[in-house]
């Protein structure tokens, strides 16, 4: 069975030392690197724009995993495909029309992501399914890094993962907020595939091996 994919959260790094930050990431065991996009409003707080996704496609040889935490996603879409996203996620509860903004971002050449929040149930998804690349199941309430973990996520987990088998999907579940070694096993053991994790990489006293040993973590149970 393949290790889980790790998405260390730029929101956690140094931007004072960002191109140190990204040079690390480059040369860990990292899949992705998670792009958090807040724009005030769907949350409340705001985070990076254009400017810091061209910054970081110079200098990021690892696949950018883009959140759009914003409303009306689908006004910037081709704009993040274009500046270099190969994961688009958008929140379930930002989208009037999911299916055929899940559709626009597989036109555009990227995977398509759904965010749910905290508060939101996996079972709204089940229409849609054919058309998602990956669930991102938000263990924290989006906005803020740092946040401690919900408990309630594993059981989320859980029921997505049995939504996804009983559909014969193939989304990948990626879980974000307060992902660390203290919980990884517990996450992948439900049925995650990709773990955002932001402190507990950054704030690490060697990153690197904390990534290596996310990337090592106990292998998610057979179905």
């Amino acid at each position: 069975m393949n290790r889980p994919l790790v998405a260390p959260s730029l929101l956690a790094a140094d931007f004072a030392n960002l191109q140190r930050d990204l040079e690390l990431i480059n040369q860990s065991e990292a899949d992705y690197l998670h792009f958090d996009v807040m724009d005030g409003e769907f949350v409340p707080n705001i985070s990076f724009g254009f400017p810091i996704l061209e910054a970081v496609q110079k200098h990021c040889q690892k696949p950018l995993d883009v959140h759009l935490m914003i409303v009306n996603p689908d006004r910037y879409l081709d704009a993040f495909a274009e500046g270099g996203a190969s994961v688009i996620h958008v929140h379930y509860e930002a989208c009037t029309h999911l299916h055929r903004t899940l559709s626009h971002i597989r036109e555009l050449g990227c995977q398509a992501g759904v965010a749910l929040n905290p508060h939101t149930p996996v079972d709204g998804l089940e229409d849609v399914l054919e058309q998602i690349d990956v669930v991102l199941v938000m263990s924290v309430n989006p906005g803020f890094g740092g946040q401690s973990f919900i408990p309630h996520t594993l059981r989320k987990v859980a029921k997505l993962k049995q939504l996804v088998l009983a559909n014969r999907s193939s989304a990948l579940i990626e879980v974000d907020g307060g992902v660390g070694l203290n919980n990884a096993s517990a996450l992948l053991d439900a049925g995650a595939d990709v773990l955002v994790a932001g402190n507990s990489v950054f704030k690490a006293h060697d990153p690197l091996e904390a990534i290596r040993q996310l990337k090592h973590s106990r292998q998610p149970l057979t179905a």
